[in-house]
């Protein structure tokens, strides 16, 4: 089954927690503190993999989750990191953010990869924590939360030329007799319900061809099968678009011409900005001669004569193909300012947290506040203390003030409540 889109969520693995401990041996006074830190959790890696022509292989994962660091250890010693997950992938995969719409990653060269959710850090153990001032921290942290993101995997075929046109007009026929792809031909319409891709040979060179199932009118708006596969069409680098001169379906050439044009327009109007190229079959059939005249007088392109059922004009196609190849660089799919990494969304200055009243209730809200919850383990006076100046340090207990907090009030923070106190 040719699966090319799905949605995950990704949840990358919690750090390791830090260790409290204490050196604590025969003739050793006042040892200190001795607990060792915490290992990273998984990353979650997308690679591409030559091999993979599909994701079949995500379509019934719904969610991908790496594994927790190890935990510190005292002695001093730090937790192994977790291993990394490693997602494999076929080559021109794009992985997005649902939440934001932009690209984390383009694996569009056979040796891609890319960490897509980052593992969370280790927590320090209570070695890191000794000072001149506290010697002997009675505390350490609890793991870093993974990374958890929505994403977005789409595969958009890698191929040099592209193969458009509406049901029936010979687009599998040829890719069948210029390459060694053996897609299914038939008298009816959709009997591609794939894209297929051919290696094509030209004298001393060789390109991939992709034929894309039939489109029709309104396939930018999901009409039959377009909508699913002119993504496939991005990242060639020449349309060829093919033509049933013969008008063996009862349409007009000229209007089968200008459809698929409309619809590779609606989709993404760039497309159209790619070099183009006409390939009129069915040239044996009555009345392809003057369909192809009157043709000509619209349409101001290169068109070349075929009759693909025989092979014949195939030829002249391929090395018109090739010429017009090599002088056309391979483009990157999306502008920088698409990609995640070019974006400085994450650094816009914005309050480190929120704070509500809901009833009685102060509801405190931040990526900051919430992380500094989910790290501080809470079975020392010392630990709980340290959670308290970290809050303060943030602006938390003036922004309460300021707001009317009274002692005694109940402050929450994700599931977990605190009374107010000056």
């Amino acid at each position: 089954m040719f699966i090319d889109e799905v949605t995950l969520e990704l949840i990358a693995g919690t750090g390791g927690d830090g260790c409290m401990a204490f050196r604590r041996e025969k003739y050793i006074e006042m040892g200190g503190p001795y607990g060792g830190n915490g290992g990273r959790g998984s990353n979650i890696i997308f690679e591409v993999d030559e091999g993979l022509n599909t994701l079949i292989d995500l379509r019934y994962q719904k969610q991908i989750k790496g594994k927790k660091g190890e935990n510190g250890q005292g002695k001093g010693m730090h937790g192994a990191n977790a291993e990394d997950i490693v997602i494999r992938v076929p080559q021109g995969t794009v992985i997005s953010d649902l939440d934001t719409g932009l690209i984390i990653a383009d694996l569009c060269h056979k040796d891609s990869r890319a960490v897509i959710a980052q593992g969370g850090r280790g927590g320090r153990g209570n070695i890191a924590f000794a000072t001149k001032s506290n010697p002997a921290p009675s505390f350490a942290e609890a793991g870093e939360p993974g990374e958890v993101r929505e994403v977005k995997i789409e595969l958009k075929l890698l191929a040099d030329v592209g193969l458009v046109g509406l049901p029936s007009v010979g687009k599998s026929t040829i890719i069948s007799q210029i390459s060694a792809a053996k897609p299914k031909i038939a008298a009816y319409h959709f009997t591609t319900l794939k894209p297929n891709l051919g290696v094509v040979k030209a004298s001393d060179k060789s390109f991939v061809v992709a034929d894309l199932p039939g489109l029709i009118e309104g396939a930018s708006q999901g009409e039959g099968l377009g909508d699913q596969f002119l993504k496939h069409i991005e990242r060639t680098r020449v349309i060829a678009h093919v033509v049933d001169m013969g008008a063996t379906e009862g349409r007009d050439p000229y209007q089968d011409y200008v459809t698929i044009n409309n619809e590779l327009r609606e989709f993404n109007p760039k497309i159209l900005d790619k070099p183009q190229i006409i390939i009129a079959n069915k040239m044996d059939m009555p009345g392809a001669k003057d369909n192809l005249e009157a043709f000509k007088k619209k349409v101001d392109a290169d068109i070349y004569e075929v009759k693909a059922i025989n092979n014949e004009g195939l030829k002249e196609v391929i090395e018109a193909l090739s010429k017009m190849l090599d002088g056309i660089e391979k483009q990157p799919l999306y502008e920088e300012e698409k990609f995640e990494s070019h974006v400085l969304y994450k650094f816009k200055k914005e309050e480190p947290f929120t704070v509500v009243k809901d009833n009685d209730t102060w509801v405190i809200k931040g990526e900051q506040v919430e992380k500094l919850l989910k790290m501080t383990k809470f079975n020392t006076d010392e630990s709980a203390n340290r959670f308290a100046y970290k809050l303060k340090k943030f602006g938390v207990d003036d922004k309460l003030r300021e707001l009317g907090a009274q002692e005694g009030d109940t402050i929450r923070i994700l599931d977990f409540e605190f009374e107010y106190k000056e």
